[in-house]
């Protein structure tokens, strides 16, 4: 019974502490510094025994708050009222037995409103100096380098049928980061090259422009799994987990090579970042090459996790889009090319954003150096060279060009009901390289024709390899344009 009251006393003791603490200090500093505290016992002398979670709090709390300490414990204790730590020093993430230090409050007084330590730049120096979370909030703002890549914004970020719901969501974030949308996670998938990390520093970037006050951090997950192991090779892996659970928003690239190899640890020390963060209303952007469903490695929980937002794919941009997208970067630099010369790089590379790009800058190397006139005999000279593995992914739209400029007639009559024997000719010779030259459905296919179904394109592949045995004109036009197509 003696016992019991002794542990209802100091736990009421530091709760009314508390209430005094709460009203001397902002909300932010104190659900950070305070809130965390368990009341470990009260010893015959008068000391309070407070429980902390890392050196890091005894630091913080020595240097800025420990006037309020010992002001509100003598309150509750009288003037002989003492104050002493506990530190939690962690063995393991799942530890049963972790070690404790007690650490005795010091005599000289808090310095307030300073930092206990300088900042800290977090990813301009080696990896094993790792981010220092001495972050004081309510004390002086911290300037903690975001990371992100200041030209990949969203002005920058063409926008089309492939991109426009990641991108229309990514844009509400930036406006109300966390809690303020129902996106939180924001988990963006796509095949390599389609802008996953444009646009997730477009949010970033555009999140600091709303609002200058809040910590953004960009962070690839390789970086992130070599600054933990380096955290728990240098015993502070305490601080690593404290730093990135008081961001307001993280931006984890790649999120999928957080599966790769013997990652369990990491994966569990993620899992509760990703659950401070989730509970405190903080914004988290992940990006990966698979959706959630697909992904494999990750433990269930974690997994379950990701799919608790939006989960936004960006597919390959179409024709016009491409077209954009060059233009752009173009632009972007001063520079013009024919329209001719755009339109045939957007046909021949269809599924990479950041080769179609390469192909551009290859281009533009010949020109610089060699004095080269831009045309299209340079672009598919480029392409076949620095891009050959896409030169033979040929695209429907690029087959559909090439027949429209062989026979001289405009592309949108494709895509039409006109049944005029040279517009239905071309429609057919469409279906039939598409079906030779592409791995699309017939149903895709179809569609990219005037919304034609299976039955229909079959009927025309076969039409067209029947006239091949009888009609010799028919064969000379597929030679011609084979010829053209530079298969």
């Amino acid at each position: 019974m003696e016992m019991e009251n002794a542990i209802l006393d100091y736990r009421a003791v530091w709760s009314r502490c508390l209430d005094v603490i709460k009203d001397n200090v902002d909300a932010n500093a104190f659900t950070t510094w305070f809130e965390p505290i368990v009341p470990a016992g009260l010893k015959k002398d008068g000391t309070l025994v407070l429980q902390v979670p890392s050196h890091t709090y005894y630091d913080v709390l020595e240097n800025n708050y420990v006037n309020l300490l010992k002001r509100v414990i003598r309150k509750e204790l009288g003037a002989n009222g003492k104050l002493e730590y506990r530190v939690v020093m962690l063995q393991g993430m799942n530890s049963s037995n972790p070690k404790t230090i007690n650490l005795p409050s010091h005599n000289k007084p808090a310095v307030e409103n300073q930092m206990a330590r300088p900042a800290i730049d977090v990813y301009n120096r080696p990896v094993e100096q790792l981010p220092d979370p001495r972050y004081v909030p309510g004390i002086r703002k911290r300037s903690i380098p975001s990371n992100l890549n200041d030209s990949l914004t969203f002005d920058n970020y063409v926008e089309g049928d492939c991109n426009r719901l990641a991108r229309a969501a990514g844009w509400a974030i930036s406006k109300a980061p966390g809690s303020g949308t129902a996106f939180n996670p924001l988990f963006i998938y796509s095949d390599v090259g389609l802008g996953k990390t444009h646009l997730a520093n477009a949010i970033g970037l555009q999140t600091k422009v709303n609002f200058p006050d809040k910590v953004v951090v960009y962070i690839s997950s390789d970086l992130f799994v070599q600054q933990y192991l380096e955290s728990v090779k240098n015993n502070n892996r305490n601080d690593f987990v404290f730093f990135y659970q008081n961001v307001d928003v993280l931006i984890v690239d790649d999120i999928q090579f957080l599966a790769t190899g013997n990652k369990e640890r990491t994966q569990e020390v993620f899992f509760h970042i990703f659950n401070h963060l989730y509970t405190k209303g903080k914004q988290i952007i992940l990006t990966s090459d698979k959706s959630p469903v697909d992904l494999t490695g990750f433990e269930p929980r974690l997994l379950n996790r990701f799919k608790w937002g939006l989960t936004a794919d960006l597919q390959v941009p179409d024709f016009e889009t491409r077209i954009a997208i060059l233009r752009k970067k173009l632009d972007n630099q001063g520079i013009e090319f024919p329209q001719e010369v755009i339109e045939d790089i957007a046909l021949r590379v269809t599924s990479n954003i950041r080769e179609m790009e390469g192909a551009m800058i290859a281009i533009l190397a010949q020109v610089s150096l060699n004095k080269r006139e831009v045309t299209i005999d340079l672009a598919r000279e480029m392409i076949d060279k620095y891009v050959k593995s896409t030169a033979k992914d040929i695209s429907i739209e690029y087959i559909q060009k090439i027949i429209c400029d062989y026979f001289k007639i405009p592309i949108e009559q494709i895509n039409t009901t006109c049944r005029k024997r040279e517009i239905s000719q071309a429609r057919q010779l469409s279906m039939y390289f598409a079906r030779k030259h592409t791995k699309l459905p017939l149903s895709s296919i179809g569609e990219h024709c005037g919304h034609r179904d299976h039955a229909t394109v079959l009927h025309a592949c076969r039409t067209i390899e029947n006239l091949l045995e009888t009609d010799k004109k028919m064969k000379s036009y597929v030679e011609d344009i084979e010829k053209r197509m530079k298969i």
